[in-house]
């Protein structure tokens, strides 16, 4: 089954994406690409590899991603931040690293945790397995 991987930049971040991206052609074609509007098709028309387009960012992109990850639909997610930059839809941004944490998807937010994820993906998927998250009962006493 092949593994997928959800991409996002922040404008100031989108050149460094491409970079990233080229740099690891041969093995992200290997894996099917979701992105946000304006990454993906600059992914899509520099890089020349197929990417699933969702919404822009500010539009529900972020959403968008979030929703596939509690429904189990992705394996690692790499978000190139602007951290100097403050950001309109902050909260969705927010929501979106947060539902990584409770998922236990592998979350990248600049280039050295991005290498990182992608080493992983390529070389060793299988710790990418998938494990939905088990629901507690609560004992009522």
């Amino acid at each position: 089954m092949r593994k997928v991987l959800a991409i996002v930049a922040h404008d100031a971040k989108k050149e460094e994406m491409v970079q990233l991206v080229k740099a690891h052609k041969k093995e992200l074609s290997k894996i099917d690409l979701f992105a946000t509007r304006s990454t993906g098709q600059l992914v899509q028309a520099k890089a020349k590899l197929p990417v699933t387009l969702l919404q822009s960012g500010p539009l529900g992109g972020d959403q968008q991603i979030g929703a596939m990850i509690a429904s189990d639909q992705v394996d690692a997610v790499i978000f190139l931040r602007d951290p100097l930059t403050s950001h309109p839809h902050e909260p969705d941004v927010s929501a979106l690293l947060r539902l990584c944490d409770v998922h236990n998807i592998p979350l990248a937010t600049n280039l050295a945790s991005a290498e990182a994820i992608l080493h992983l993906m390529a070389e060793h998927p299988e710790a990418l397995a998938r494990h939905p998250i088990k629901q507690f009962a609560i004992n009522k006493e």
